[in-house]
């Protein structure tokens, strides 16, 4: 087909634009890949992109979506070839480059990796980049050498998509998690995904002090800001927190504290520009340690035309857990 179905986002002199309306195959961009695209997902990110409540687009016009899950249509790269079942997280994708929120995609093969063995393209979006990012948050404490021996371990925005996966897969683990939100009505939510107690974010919402009571040994970290700071001030003696996200801003406003006199160490993780070995293997660890039924529990699947409603939701707060996106 000439033509598909795309969500595109456009921005004229009186501000930015988004509809799902036809777009053309020849203005796709530069790849060695042709995927059909089956499935995506809804991240934090793709609802800013949606939204423009930051600059997350690069480049006019631009399809959002940074996941995708597909089959291969044409292919140039020696790895790939037609009828292969792929995965796609990152890269630009959404942002500078087009993205998956289009029934067809053209990328460059090194971005694709195959489809994990045991997931279905549907079970793959609902992981997506917020599941495989809070993999590498679990990857990156362990191989700071944290285990569960050590004490609790905290999830912070954990009704999230990152967060939800964060609190499944440290339960799974073997953690105590105490899953924080401010959402006190999905506690039961929370807790069948395996957390154990329940944080009222209010508790890490005021002025961090430069040490506090020591409360947990690990954390993954979706918030940043004033969260992040009071996070790290209750890191047990040689602890450690896995950062990934920014929702609550970029600011840090911490001592160095922490880092001095208890030896806590703070790790960034980065998904987007993630080697290719590494994804593999936290894509292969999700398949065989992440519960289908809770990742099933954690899932609502929508239709593309209800991708721009979802989000303004996202960004609003009002998503629980995974959202995949039907595209084809």
């Amino acid at each position: 087909m000439s033509a598909f179905k795309a969500v595109v986002i456009d921005k004229n002199q009186s501000g930015q634009s988004v509809a799902i309306r036809s777009f053309d195959e020849a203005d796709l961009m530069d790849g060695d890949v042709t995927v059909r695209v089956s499935h995506s997902t809804l991240n934090y990110k793709d609802g800013l992109a949606i939204t423009g409540k930051a600059p997350v687009v690069r480049r006019f016009p631009m399809i959002p979506g940074v996941d995708l899950a597909g089959i291969v249509e044409a292919s140039s790269n020696p790895e790939f070839k037609p009828g292969d079942a792929v995965v796609l997280n990152g890269w630009g994708l959404g942002e500078t480059h087009l993205g998956a929120y289009a029934e067809k995609v053209r990328v460059k093969g090194d971005w694709l990796i195959p489809l994990p063995q045991g997931l279905s393209a549907e079970q793959a979006m609902a992981i997506g980049t917020a599941g495989y990012t809070a993999m590498l948050c679990l990857m990156a404490l362990e191989r700071h050498g944290l285990s569960p021996e050590r004490g609790p371990a905290i999830v912070t925005g954990a009704v999230g998509g990152v967060g939800s996966v964060a609190v499944a897969l440290l339960a799974k683990a073997g953690w105590h998690v105490i899953a924080s939100t401010g959402r006190p009505e999905e506690a039961d939510y929370l807790k069948g995904l395996g957390a154990t107690e329940i944080l009222d974010r209010g508790e890490l919402a005021g002025q961090p002090r430069p040490l506090a009571k020591e409360r947990w040994a690990a954390g993954v970290d979706t918030v940043g800001s004033t969260t992040l700071a009071n996070v790290l001030s209750m890191t047990k003696y040689g602890g450690a927190i896995a950062a990934c996200g920014l929702a609550g801003g970029m600011d840090l406003p911490a001592t160095v504290a922490p880092f001095i006199l208890r030896n806590v160490a703070l790790l960034g993780v980065d998904s987007v520009m993630a080697p290719k070995a590494l994804r593999i293997e936290a894509w292969n660890r999700i398949a065989r340690e992440l519960d289908h039924d809770t990742l099933a529990a954690m899932t609502t699947v929508i239709p593309l035309d209800q991708v721009l409603e979802a989000g303004q939701k996202i960004v609003d707060g009002r998503i629980k857990g995974r959202v995949v996106v039907e595209v084809a």
